[in-house]
């Protein structure tokens, strides 16, 4: 069993102490999405961080709508965290879990991950677009994207 770390955020306000935290070894950013898409991932990612000695770093971006605030998320911080550390437990090598409260996925991944980071999502193969394949494939622009496809 892998140790978790747990280190969580309220805000985008956050993101940049987060970004200048990393240290300058390679990481490989697993985006939470689903539970069994997650575990797939991050199956993925400790393959490939065995074989290249990185880092995995598990991105748990949790949209809160507008109408709350972004402080008081619909679901409660300690139950998300504890939901990810688990997640994380399961994985053969460390993995740093960031939960991260924000308004717009994508913009807040897009502050967070430095360019051409390596990003592993696992999402459903389905004929019509996914969540997942559209928030890969929006972010392999920037990023080298993995997209880890479950039948």
């Amino acid at each position: 069993m892998s140790r978790a770390t747990n280190r969580s955020l309220t805000g985008s306000a956050g993101l940049p102490e987060l970004t200048a935290a990393r240290n300058a070894r390679l990481n490989i950013s697993v985006i939470a999405t689903s539970e069994k898409c997650t575990r797939a991932a991050l199956r993925k990612a400790s393959g490939l961080a065995k074989d290249l000695g990185t880092q995995i770093t598990l991105i748990a971006p949790q949209v809160v709508p507008y109408a709350l605030p972004i402080t008081r998320p619909q679901v409660s911080m300690e139950f998300l965290s504890k939901r990810f550390t688990e997640i994380a437990a399961n994985c053969p090598v460390d993995v740093d879990v960031r939960l991260i409260f924000c308004r717009d996925e994508l913009e807040t991944l897009q502050l967070l991950l430095k360019p051409n980071s390596i990003v592993v999502i696992g999402g459903c193969s389905r004929w019509w677009p996914t969540r997942e394949s559209k928030l890969a494939r929006r972010l392999q622009h920037v990023h080298q994207v993995i997209f880890e496809e479950l039948r």
